[in-house]
C-alpha cells in the first residue's frame, strides 16, 4: 500500500471522483494556501502579544513538519520567550495540524467524517490513495468518539449547538452543522477546532 500520496498528483483518480465534495477538498491547493495564511496570521497575533507568563518578547522556534495528504507544509508556527529565566514556549492554535499526527489536520477530519457520511467504497478509494492504513483510520475514528468527546474542549463547546450534535457520528455530525460540503464551511470547522490543536485533549 502506498504511503503519503497526494490527490493533486494523480489526475486520473481526481477525475474518477469528480463531483464529490470531499475528494474536491482533499485536492484543493487553494484551500491549502488559505489554511497556511490563516495560521500565519494567527501566529503573528500570538507573537505580538508576547509571552503569556511574563510578557517577554517571543522569538521564532518553529517545529519542522512534513504532513502527508498533499500539502507541502514544512513548519508549524511556534515561539519561545526570549526573557532569561522564562523561556516558555508558545505554540498558537492551528487550522493545518492536529497535534503531532503525520497527516494534515483536514485529512484527519474529512477521513473520519467520511466513515459516517459516504459509501464504504468511496472511503476505501481515498484511504488507499493517501496511503492511510486501516488501523490508522480506525484509531482516528475512536479518538473522535472517545477522547474528543470526553475532552475539556468539547465538554464546554457542545453547549453552543442546538439541537445537540450527535456524538455517535462525530466528526460527520459536526461537519454537517458547519456545512463542510463547501470549502468555506470546512475552514470554519477547522477554526472551531483550532483550540484543540494545543490542548492535552489531543493525546492518543
Amino acid at each position: 500500500m502506498p504511503r503519503g500520496g497526494s490527490f493533486s498528483s494523480n489526475e486520473c483518480v481526481k477525475k474518477q471522483c469528480e463531483g464529490n465534495w470531499c475528494q474536491g477538498h482533499l485536492a484543493d491547493e487553494k484551500l491549502w494556501d488559505l489554511l497556511a495564511k490563516i495560521d500565519t496570521e494567527t501566529a503573528e497575533a500570538a507573537r505580538e502579544k508576547g509571552c503569556p507568563r511574563c510578557e517577554g518578547k517571543l522569538h521564532r522556534a518553529d517545529y519542522e513538519r512534513k504532513p502527508r495528504g498533499g500539502p507541502k507544509w514544512e513548519k508549524r508556527d511556534s515561539f519561545c520567550c526570549g526573557r532569561e529565566g522564562c523561556r516558555r514556549r508558545r505554540t498558537p492554535p492551528s487550522v493545518r495540524f492536529l497535534g503531532r499526527r503525520v497527516y494534515a489536520g483536514f485529512v484527519v477530519v474529512l477521513m473520519a467524517a467520511m466513515i459516517h457520511g459516504l459509501k464504504p467504497e468511496r472511503v476505501r478509494l481515498i484511504q488507499e490513495k493517501l496511503g492511510i492504513e486501516r488501523r490508522t483510520l480506525e484509531r482516528w475514528r475512536q479518538w473522535w468518539l472517545s477522547a474528543f468527546v470526553e475532552g475539556s474542549f468539547w465538554r464546554a463547546a457542545r453547549a453552543r449547538f442546538m439541537p445537540v450534535v450527535s456524538e455517535r457520528t462525530l466528526p460527520w455530525s459536526l461537519g454537517e452543522r458547519f456545512g463542510i460540503e463547501s470549502a468555506g464551511g470546512l475552514v470554519k470547522l477547522l477554526e472551531f477546532l483550532a483550540p484543540v490543536t494545543v490542548a492535552s485533549d489531543l493525546a492518543m
